[in-house]
Order: structure tokens, then sequence, then C-alpha cells
């Protein structure tokens, strides 16, 4: 059986600068086919959800203005107006898993943002806070795909965005460490449900999920390679800093994380750049191997 593995395509058009963003999907595609896999990049592509793409239309994503980045909920517009957009998490998930695709590969998931109330990523609403979550969690609760990812952005709330996953039921899965990886840096302090070692291990919990007929994914974290991580204190301060300039600057909804993540390279002399490109490739070659043990033990 031929081990699939999904790739996102909002890197090529949200993540990085043409050509850069074009030679790194055609590198992160070779990393999947050397590593067992058979690469799927996910778009939607004039109204058609498609897992895989050409290179002309590779192409077209990475050099093409104003693509438009479509999450869930935005998929029946998509699909009705006949557009061409690149697809989140949450939206490759869904994609992934109708075309029977069940291991996917990124960067970092959304999550639970942090508590600023000012900015207006949290809401009061009748006394209680409401808190800005992203779609990506609520969708690893219910679609049926792994997730390897180097944890969740560090932007974000981790301590939320784990009570999150556990009350939804996704199993987080440190693959070859016991804490859940902080995306620049290898630890944040908040443990992993259980940890892995081996791909066949991984794949191990995936069909034992589908089997026992539970509803949605597994959260899989690889950390950062040690050589390409952060130190902690530079990427909090980074965070913390990037995090009050978009307060002070209002930037809101859809905008807030390419801002804060474009902001963080710059504070960081692009060390964060060469982090994130260094976790991407390593989730990618794992992600892989995983997806070829789970065609092993389902053929």
């Amino acid at each position: 059986m031929t081990a699939y593995l999904a790739l996102e395509s909002t890197l090529i058009s949200h993540g990085l600068p043409y050509p850069q963003n074009l030679e790194t999907a055609r590198r992160l595609e070779a990393i999947a086919r050397e590593s067992g896999a058979e690469p799927r990049t996910v778009a939607v592509i004039n109204g058609q959800l498609r897992a895989g793409l050409t290179g002309e239309e590779l192409e077209c994503l990475a050099s093409t203005a104003g693509v438009r980045k479509l999450s869930r909920r935005d998929l029946p517009i998509a699909v009705a107006r006949g557009w061409t957009g690149a697809t989140t998490v949450a939206t490759t998930m869904w994609i992934a898993a109708q075309h029977g695709i069940r291991v996917f590969s990124t960067g970092g998931i959304g999550g639970v943002h942090r508590l600023q109330v000012a900015s207006g990523r949290w809401q009061v609403a009748g006394g209680a806070i409401a808190a800005d979550v992203s779609a990506d969690l609520p969708e690893l609760a219910q679609t049926p795909v792994a997730v390897i990812c180097a944890g969740a952005k560090a932007i974000l709330d981790l301590p939320a965005t784990l009570e999150y996953l556990e009350t939804w039921g996704v199993p987080v899965v440190g693959y070859g460490t016991d804490e859940f990886p902080a995306f620049y840096t290898r630890c944040s302090g908040l443990p992993v449900d259980v940890r892995v070692d081996t791909p066949e291990e991984a794949a191990a919990i995936i069909e034992a999920k589908r089997k026992l007929g539970l509803p949605g994914g597994v959260l899989i974290c690889a950390p950062v390679p040690a050589e390409f991580e952060l130190p902690a204190d530079e990427a909090n301060a980074a965070i913390e800093q990037a995090l009050a300039e978009a307060d002070e600057q209002g930037v809101r909804g859809k905008e807030i994380t390419p801002f804060l993540l474009a902001r963080i390279v710059q504070l960081t002399g692009e060390r964060s750049l060469r982090a994130n490109l260094a976790l991407l490739e390593n989730n990618v070659r794992v992600g892989a191997q995983i997806a070829k043990a789970l065609a092993a033990i389902t053929s």
C-alpha cells in the first residue's frame, strides 16, 4: 500500500517570500519521497479540493499575490465561487481526510491565544471571557488525521491549548520527547500524554484510535532539531515584544499570527526563520516515516 503524506499550502502563499516559498515546497515534497511517502500538497484550485498539485500549480500559489487563505468555514464559498486558495492546518486536515490520507505534516498548529483583553483577541460578554481559539483545535477533535508538528506556535497559550486538546480527547504524543515542544524551543515544561521513539509506535497509536471508533485525530509532536533551537529566553522576549506591538497597533483576527511570526523573525535576526524551516523539514521526514509504518500495518 502506498503511504501518503499531506502537506499544507499556506506556507507557500503566506509563509515565505517568492521564490523561497516555492523552493521550500519542492524541498518538502522531495524529503517526503526520500523518507518513503508520496507527498500530497493540499489546496483549492478553481473551486476544486485538491490533494496533490502539479508543478505549475505549486508555482502559481507561490508567485501569485493575494492568494486567499482558506479555513474550514471558507470552503463552501471557495467551491461555489471557484476560488483558488491555500489551506490552513484545519482545512488541510479536512481535505486530506476526504482523500483517505491519514497523516499530515506541518510546522506548528494553532491553539488558544494568550489573554490580552485590550487587543480584541479575547472578548468579555455577559461577564464571561471567551478565548480566541484556532479552528485547528476543533478540527483535531473531529477529523481522523494524525498531525505531525513541533507543538503549537509559541505565540500561543500553551497550557490552555493542551487543556483544550485533553477536554476533546485528542492524544498528544511526544516523538522522542517527554515534553510538549514550544515550536522554536524543544521544551516547554509541559508533559505530553505519552512518548514514542519509532514510527511504528506512533502508527500503532493512530491505528488503535481508529479501531476503537474514537473521533478525531492524534497530535504527534517532534521538537525542532537541537542545532536550530532558539534559547527559551530569547524566543520568549521576542514573542512578548511582538505581542505588545500587535496590541499597540490593533492587529487582530486573521492578521495576528502572520504579523507576530514576521516580527519575531525580525527581532531574532532571522534565527527563528531558520528554526522554522528546520522543524518543517524534520516534521515532514518524521511524518513520512509514520505514514509508511501506518501503511504497512493496514495493508
